[in-house]
């Protein structure tokens, strides 16, 4: 059925006005450049940021960006903010940039992290002094794959995670092969296929994340961390290196271009807000990464779900 066309005529014009009235209310109609990276959860907390950005009547850019390089670009404001630094490999970076007050830290995101060399539970049966990172030690070759053997095989992260893996296996002496995962995907791929038919493998698992609930493991349990066992030899079990110790645990941080908040302090207010938490987290992931459900639909399913909570975050 055709409608009318003073009707069709009076509903477009209120959407431009609407629209139009929410353009007023920003402060500036230049995009807020976001970065995305190459695993699911940062993509889901990136574009639920970007989308409440949007309802605010903000203009919102995506842009694909290196982990660790990015704050190259939020130093110079060619990037605005970065959703997803992680406490666990990303803050020797958030402190240098931040250092520079060229990039801010807008505060935690709520998420807590924890990214660590992680073991089936049935490995347990072969190597019983786990989760000890001595026992690891002890049986390597228990991990061994047949291009590895005799040393066992640990699949790190992407490279452009950070991390210090390969640092950590030369520090503590262990007799591990770090063979570094194409994507995140290709990652728990290895974890998947190892599982199925109960192969050895230890491998970078993380939390927020649906593999540590589908499956049964154990982080290994390493030297505590300290930041001085990252900076200084003479701290830790070995006295000639650094990184002889577990990775760091804590938040997940906001980072942004220094000169967000003078630019749009609205946007700024609510990214300060922002919150989120590993269960809600965990669960979309799950999502996308299992369910086989596109990010836009589980943003949207957030979005849906959630409106008091981030329209109080942009003042609506």
């Amino acid at each position: 059925m055709k409608r009318p066309i003073a009707k069709l005529t009076v509903g477009l014009m209120a959407s431009l006005m609407l629209s139009t009235a929410a353009m007023a209310d920003v402060e500036s109609t230049d995009p807020i450049k976001l970065t995305l990276h190459d695993w699911s959860g940062q993509l889901i907390n990136t574009r639920i940021m970007g989308s409440i950005l949007e309802e605010a009547g903000y203009n919102i850019e995506y842009v694909q960006a290196d982990y660790i390089a990015q704050f190259a670009g939020l130093k110079t404001g060619d990037l605005h903010l970065a959703m997803e630094i992680w406490e666990t490999t990303g803050r020797e970076a958030l402190d240098e940039a931040t250092a520079t007050g060229k990039v801010v830290n807008i505060g935690e995101t709520g998420l807590q992290a924890i990214e660590e060399w992680w073991y089936p539970l049935y490995m347990k049966e072969q190597c019983p002094g786990l989760p000890d990172w001595k026992a690891l030690k002890a049986c390597s070759e228990k991990f061994a794959t047949t291009e590895t053997a005799p040393s066992g095989r640990y699949v790190g992260a992407p490279v452009t995670w950070g991390g210090f893996d390969d640092e950590r296996v030369e520090a503590l002496d262990m007799d591990f092969e770090v063979v570094h995962a194409g994507t995140d995907a290709a990652l728990f791929a290895e974890l998947e296929s190892a599982y199925q038919r109960k192969a050895p493998i230890v491998l970078w698992v993380y939390v927020p994340h649906w593999a540590p609930t589908k499956y049964e493991g154990e982080f290994v349990e390493f030297p505590p961390y300290s930041k001085a066992c990252y900076t200084d030899a003479a701290v830790g079990v070995n006295p000639n290196a650094t990184y002889d110790c577990g990775k760091p645990r804590g938040p997940i941080w906001k980072a942004s271009w220094s000169g967000l908040q003078e630019k749009w302090p609205g946007a700024h207010a609510a990214i300060s807000a922002y919150k989120i938490n590993n269960a809600e987290m965990s669960d979309m992931v799950a999502d996308v990464d299992l369910n086989g459900i596109k990010i836009d639909a589980v943003v949207k399913t957030w979005m849906d779900s959630n409106q008091a909570r981030w329209k109080a975050w942009i003042g609506q």
